[in-house]
């Protein structure tokens, strides 16, 4: 979504910094806030529920015209994303195969948005929307419901069940919640609907054929977003002339989707 998530701790400081893989001394990074979020136009800015409709394809057109007509570069050598990001990067990929040298989409699998993952994202809307405070959009503060739906969705849908059930107790699973709920949350109501209604069309996988960068698919085992048990990268990775991918194993120390 927001630049922001690709410069926290554990991710920021193990890509840029001297001497690493994505070494800020050595290559020029681009790190967009995407259609609705961060500093983009998003519904929030004051348009609320008349905020035009966008999908992953309009906000893939919109970074793909970013680079080309605003900052004139022709070629990219890494594109990189996580999560939507990297479903964003399997867009990049078949949409403008032209454009990388290398692909990596990161906790994403390039198949229609479907199944549980889905439905989730439908519940997650759905209950926002069936708060009487939400009132169409048109809120003075945050429904209040908004925050522990939005953490019911992440618990249900991240995965990482062994360090999860590491701590092993139900006293120790409401202070893990707990410490959530009083954590700062600063989102707003609509443009979460929107950036999850965003995905409903999604569907990278019919033109893998067309990608010509070296792709390196990087997905974890208990990540309950994009689970192993569809088979999906085993059937699709093959399409893929250069396609690899590296599966994290499960294990108390992995958090699944995170």
């Amino acid at each position: 979504g927001s630049a922001r998530s690709m410069l926290k701790d554990g991710f920021a400081d193990e890509l840029y910094g001297a001497g690493q893989p994505l070494d800020a001394s050595k290559y020029y990074l681009i790190i967009p806030d995407a259609i609705g979020t961060g500093q983009s136009s998003k519904p929030s800015d004051g348009l609320r529920m008349k905020f035009p409709a966008y999908d992953y394809d309009d906000m893939v057109e919109a970074q793909y015209r970013l680079v080309t007509e605003h900052l004139g570069i022709k070629h990219l050598r890494l594109i990189l994303g996580n999560s939507m990001g990297g479903m964003h990067a399997w867009m990049w990929a078949t949409d403008h195969p032209e454009m990388m040298d290398i692909a990596v989409p990161m906790a994403a699998y390039p198949s229609e948005m479907a199944g549980r993952n889905w439905m989730m994202r439908r519940l997650l809307v759905d209950s926002i929307k069936s708060d009487p405070r939400w009132q169409n959009g048109d809120y003075r503060e945050q429904p209040p419901n908004f925050h522990l739906t939005y953490l019911f969705f992440t618990t249900a849908t991240n995965g990482g069940e062994q360090a999860l059930y590491k701590a092993g107790s139900s006293a120790a699973g409401d202070a893990w919640l707990q410490e959530r709920l009083a954590a700062p949350f600063n989102g707003d109501a609509n443009d979460f609907i929107y950036q999850w209604e965003s995905s409903h069309d999604y569907n990278a996988s019919a033109h893998l054929e067309n990608i010509r960068a070296h792709l390196l698919a990087i997905n974890s085992a208990d990540d309950e977003r994009n689970p192993r048990v569809l088979g999906i990268m085993e059937r699709e990775i093959p399409r893929i002339p250069h396609g690899r991918e590296y599966l994290i194993p499960a294990s108390e120390n992995t958090r699944g989707h995170g």
